[in-house]
């Protein structure tokens, strides 16, 4: 979808996958399966694409999710980070009480773009105390080199566009 949300980004639709029961569910298990090796006790799922592709991915691990928010979409007290996108700037946050000192934390989005928004879920999650273990993404924008913005945990990308 060129340029949305904004001028000059190819925004990725991932609606057509999710309209597939097959073809969620088979990358709901890839997705599971390559960070069952890393065994999280809790996955954050990233505000609003990531919820869609977290939460499976956390039931067929046998973990806890936590959402993600943008400020202001959590009942109770939290915790943010600012953050930039590759179209601007943000920020996200976590309920105060979401990971607990020690648990093992991966992150799970749709897509790793310039690597800021899985970042800044991770420092949220080494802020409580989490050790983030994994990064589990839909798909890997290569030429923005992401990987490079996070944490050097492994990072599983179901397709890479170079």
């Amino acid at each position: 979808m060129p340029d949305f949300p904004a001028p000059g980004v190819v925004f990725k639709d991932i609606t057509p996958l999710l309209a597939s029961p097959r073809a969620f569910a088979d990358c709901v298990e890839a997705l599971a399966a390559g960070l069952r090796p890393h065994a999280p006790d809790v996955v954050l799922g990233v505000e609003a694409r990531g919820f869609i592709v977290a939460a499976p991915v956390a039931l067929a691990l046998g973990a806890g999710l936590v959402p993600v928010r943008k400020p202001g979409k959590l009942p109770g007290p939290s915790i943010d980070v600012a953050y930039a996108l590759e179209y601007g700037e943000g920020r996200l946050e976590v309920h105060a009480d979401a990971v607990r000192p020690g648990q093992r934390v991966a992150v799970v989005d749709d897509l790793l773009a310039t690597g800021g928004t899985g970042r800044a879920a991770a420092q949220l999650a080494a802020r409580l105390g989490g050790e983030v273990v994994a990064f589990g993404f839909l798909l890997e924008l290569g030429f923005l080199n992401g990987r490079a913005a996070l944490p050097s945990v492994p990072v599983i990308s179901l397709a890479t566009v170079a």
